[in-house]
């Protein structure tokens, strides 16, 4: 978690998205936020923050797994893994980068935690 987390005053309330993405990019990690789907790009607040950016992206084939828990990197590799197992039995390919997501607020008991491991695929002939 960040600190200090700042708040203003605004005229349009968003509710926390879930779930909170990141992805690997290149030596840094590019996080998302997914918006509620009652909004568009017109109608998304503009960011105050020139290295926040809005972008659609379009919809796509993901695989992916779900799991309980807090996040370490060890349990990450061990789900991305019986992913990669998962995907060969389909005979599905990884068509782009690993995203790991987060639905749950710091606070939330980490028994009752919900994370996935995400990745755009394609199907093999």
């Amino acid at each position: 978690m960040t600190a200090p987390v700042a708040q203003e005053m605004r005229s349009e309330k968003i509710s926390m998205t879930a779930p909170v993405t990141q992805e690997k990019a290149g030596n840094y990690w590019s996080i998302a936020f997914v918006m509620p789907a009652e909004y568009t790009m017109d109608t998304l607040p503009i960011p105050t923050d020139a290295k926040v950016t809005l972008r659609a992206i379009p919809a796509r084939l993901v695989a992916v797994i779900t799991y309980s828990g807090t996040w370490s990197k060890s349990r990450y590799e061990e789900h991305k893994a019986m992913l990669d197992m998962m995907m060969s039995k389909r005979k599905l390919k990884t068509a782009g980068e690993y995203i790991y997501a987060r639905y749950n607020p710091p606070f939330t008991p980490w028994f009752l935690r919900r994370n996935e491991v995400l990745v755009p695929v394609e199907r093999i002939n």
